[in-house]
């Protein structure tokens, strides 16, 4: 299931309105966050092989429960879409020279996993009610 809203690097994304949001460097601690009235909190991926920010957003989905708009931002590649939507984001704003076509079929490849991720923390077994 496609749960990453992809947005191409020239459009234009505003804030919501009266909603704070947080641009968060990706050597900061997530844990440190004042998150309430929080809307949107943007990951940075400075370059493609920089991947701190799949774990700030793992941690701000699954450990500090955050229900918000988690964005990558950056450098933010086709390859890294599924792995994103699996650590916790719900949006990535693409890199000028990337095919958004290409990019929503990148999320279509696997209908589901195998082992529980942010988005489904149950991993499959449990899901269809496998026994000991």
């Amino acid at each position: 299931m496609n749960t990453l809203e992809l947005i191409p690097s020239d459009a234009t994304t505003e804030s919501p309105a009266g909603l704070q949001v947080i641009e968060l460097a990706n050597d900061a601690n997530p844990s440190t966050l004042a998150l309430e009235g929080v809307a949107r909190i943007e990951l940075n991926f400075p370059k493609f092989t920089d991947g701190r920010a799949f774990s700030q957003a793992y941690l701000l989905r699954r450990r500090l429960g955050f229900k918000g708009d988690i964005r990558a931002t950056g450098d933010v590649l086709v390859d890294q879409l599924l792995q994103m939507q699996r650590t916790g984001f719900s949006s990535a704003v693409l890199r000028a020279d990337q095919n958004l076509a290409h990019a929503q079929r990148q999320l279509t490849h696997f209908a589901g996993f195998y082992q529980g991720d942010a988005a489904q923390p149950q991993p499959q077994f449990v899901l269809h009610g496998a026994t000991a």
